[in-house]
């Protein structure tokens, strides 16, 4: 049984101008993955709204720019208290929105909330630099804000996306137009009114909703916004990329990826399935860290596709609100589809389905945990982002070997290596294409390192000093010290 929330789907709205306007046509239903169930409907913002959200947000650039850092931190931190003291509130939303467990949701509305605490404290570390120069002339660099900010943001983190693009965007000095997700629009909105309640200045922060092509042509090419930053898909990306490029825009672009894990000979087979378990099934594998293909030595082959299956075939898949459901549904019809055509594609090319394999159900978005073994390369399943809880596995004869896959591929966003060999340890981490390597041990980089990816999986880096690249200028000044 579910313990179906008491709590009210909530309207959704555009914020422009620091007013919630929600007397707009409907754009598309909001659908609960776990029922079917149509959960309310998302605005369409006007040619005019947008205009507005822009005017509004070159405003607001101008009196954020000028707020002192220390009163930029406090509100921050003030949103970030907020954000934690709602937290029983909005995950319940967000559960009905994705589908996620409420523990998922209550852990990712808690990351969302460090982000906001730790580009506070950086905000007093903007530091410049005294460039030496011959006297009488004194060379020094600052960072100033970039200006308005187009932010876009995916249905999967549809809290942690948009608060890494705040939060970096508010330490800066920036404004920030926020597009968020039509499937998890109240999350996002929810997000928002904590910045409002900490008394952000209006027009600093606008969230609007329309026609995908629309707002971004109007976002992106006009000459307010000065930075375009989207967590999304690669397509999705490029075609932002391009737009941006017509205006001499730049991007910021944390992009799809297809993170393998290594898993060497000299490990315990078990004790690894057990951690990909863990990690792999979270959020039903819908996150740009998942575990995606794991090439796995063939000493140990057999023993961690046994064990990982096993594991695997007991997790519970049900509605997120049931206390004893480990992984909940995927985000709706499209991404089940998604499912069978990779499970249906790889069998095809001569895999085995070890565990899984199909739909839970016939009410929902569900899909069974699943384990593919003996996957070759030419499947689309190891070219493709799965992002699902697909698991294909492919023994390999050494890391040599597993290294030149993992590359082989135009992205590359994370990856995974398990090793006792401090050589090979340090080798892979080197070599692997990625923006991040996790050394035994499955996780993803918090507020305090950057992420993002090499080559097709994006441009830039959100998250540590590294975050200051996009979202500030670097204005050099020298000064003739002489009377004149």
């Amino acid at each position: 049984m579910s313990d179906k929330p008491k709590h009210t789907y909530p309207p959704i709205g555009l914020l422009i101008d620091g007013e919630w306007i929600y007397d707009r046509p409907s754009l598309c239903h909001v659908e609960n993955p776990s029922d079917e169930s149509m959960l309310g409907q998302v605005p369409k913002a006007t040619a005019n709204d947008l205009q507005n959200a822009l005017e509004s947000s070159a405003r607001g650039f101008e009196v954020w720019r000028r707020t002192p850092p220390t009163e930029r931190a406090a509100i921050m931190r003030r949103a970030a208290v907020l954000v934690r003291e709602r937290a029983a509130d909005i995950a319940p939303i967000f559960t009905m929105e994705l589908g996620k467990t409420l523990s998922e949701s209550l852990a990712e509305i808690e990351r969302s909330a460090t982000f906001l605490d730790w580009d506070a404290e950086e905000i007093r570390r903007l530091y410049g630099r005294i460039v030496p120069t011959d006297p009488p002339i004194q060379q020094f660099v600052v960072r100033e804000p970039i200006g308005p900010v187009a932010a876009f943001t995916p249905w999967n983190v549809p809290m942690s996306a948009p608060s890494r693009k705040i939060s970096a965007s508010l330490a800066a000095g920036c404004s920030v137009i926020l597009k968020p997700a039509e499937e998890t629009p109240a999350t996002a909105c929810l997000f928002a009114q904590c910045f409002l309640d900490a008394g952000l200045p209006k027009g600093v922060l606008n969230v609007v909703f329309g026609d995908p092509d629309e707002v971004s042509r109007t976002l992106v090419l006009s000459p307010i916004t000065r930075l375009v930053t989207l967590t999304g898909s690669i397509n999705v990306g490029k075609h932002l990329t391009r737009l941006a490029a017509e205006t001499m825009k730049p991007v910021l672009m944390e992009l799809g990826g297809h993170a393998p894990v290594l898993v060497d000979e000299n490990v315990d087979p078990d004790e690894v399935a057990q951690l990909a378990v863990n990690w792999k099934y979270r959020m039903a594998g819908q996150f740009c860290s998942a575990p995606s293909r794991f090439l796995v030595h063939r000493s140990v082959y057999s023993d961690f596709v046994e064990s990982l299956a096993s594991k695997a075939s007991k997790l519970v898949v049900g509605d997120g609100f049931a206390k004893d459901t480990q992984m909940g549904p995927v985000a709706n019809r499209r991404r089940l589809d998604a499912m069978s055509g990779l499970v249906e594609d790889a069998v095809a090319h001569g895999a085995r389905v070890v565990t899984g394999g199909q739909r839970v159900g016939n009410r929902g978005w569900f899909y069974a945990p699943t384990v593919l073994a003996d996957v070759p390369l030419d499947a689309r399943i190891m070219k493709e982002e799965p992002f699902g809880p697909l698991s294909p596995c492919a023994p390999v004869n050494s890391m040599d070997e597993a290294l030149s896959i993992s590359n082989s591929l135009d992205m590359g966003l994370a990856a995974f290596v398990f090793t006792n060999s401090m050589e090979r340890a340090d080798h892979l981490s080197r070599e692997l294409q990625v923006g991040s390597v996790a050394l035994n041990v499955f996780t993803s980089p918090g507020a305090e390192a950057p992420f993002g990816g090499y080559r097709e999986s994006g441009i830039g880096r959100e998250g540590g000093l590294e975050m200051w690249n996009s979202y500030t200028v670097a204005k050099t000044i020298a000064e003739r010290r002489v009377r004149v």
